[in-house]
């Protein structure tokens, strides 16, 4: 089995992404397995193969802890690490080529808590990936571009693994989709497109950490990709399969 992480600020696709991948890879003959960790999740745009939501229940989680609606999503994310054992047994059971985990619209549930870096860790598998969802409403200005790119740095070092970076509903953006993609193969592009966007202390800031990203050496290229027209899938798909294949897991 291949795991396939999906992440992202909340809005960003991550679970539309995953009801279109899932059909793109069982027409190509693969199994795959759809796992839901957002334990708040609501209307989802699949039928989860296996659900954080058959194990956690956030209204008994408010009622055993006395804990309103925002403590109760915090403490399940944390529990979330505690139900691995029924998680790994599904997917065993299902024996998948591939499983896609769709992750909290909240990131920071995911990444910056225990659960998240556990389960991708120890969860069994011959390769796994992460891909961060860069939402095209937050990135069409420089400066938010750079916030995000830094938020996507954050992830990859949190969650210590392969990580392909993708512009989400991409088809939102029209005629301005290729000057967001330019900026993310080209720091002096961006870098230009910040000093018109913003000067003095704001700039430096900006244009400071922006170099500082490109020293790192932590890619912020973008796949455009849309849910909604299929746009960029069989690129990411390529992506995907390289990142599987050949990607290695950063050292601790």
């Amino acid at each position: 089995m291949r795991a396939i992480f999906l992440t992202g600020t909340a809005g960003a696709g991550k679970s539309l992404l995953c009801s279109v991948l899932l059909p793109w890879y069982s027409d190509k003959g693969a199994t795959v397995a759809s796992v839901n960790l957002d334990p708040g999740a609501q209307n989802l745009p699949y039928e989860p193969d296996i659900d954080i939501r058959d194990y956690l229940d956030l209204t008994t989680v408010m009622q055993n802890y006395q804990l309103g609606p925002n403590g109760a999503l915090i403490l399940a994310a944390d529990l979330v690490a505690t139900r691995m054992n029924d998680i790994q047994e599904a997917l065993d059971t299902i024996n998948p080529d591939y499983a896609i985990f769709d992750s909290p619209g909240q990131i920071e549930l995911f990444a910056y808590r225990n659960s998240g870096p556990y389960i991708i860790e120890n969860i069994s598998a011959e390769g796994r990936t992460v891909i961060f969802l860069f939402d095209s409403t937050l990135v069409s200005t420089p400066t938010n571009f750079v916030s995000i790119a830094l938020l996507a740095a954050s992830i990859q070092l949190r969650l210590k693994a392969p990580q392909i970076n993708i512009l989400s509903r991409s088809d939102m953006l029209g005629p301005n989709l290729k000057k967001v993609v330019s900026w993310s193969s080209s720091a002096p592009k961006l870098e230009a497109a910040l000093y018109e966007e913003t000067k003095g202390s704001a700039f430096q800031l900006s244009s400071t950490l922006l170099r500082d990203l490109a020293k790192s050496g932590i890619s912020y290229e973008l796949i455009p990709v849309s849910s909604t027209t299929r746009d960029g899938l069989l690129d990411l798909s390529a992506t995907i399969t390289r990142q599987l294949s050949q990607g290695e897991e950063m050292e601790e």
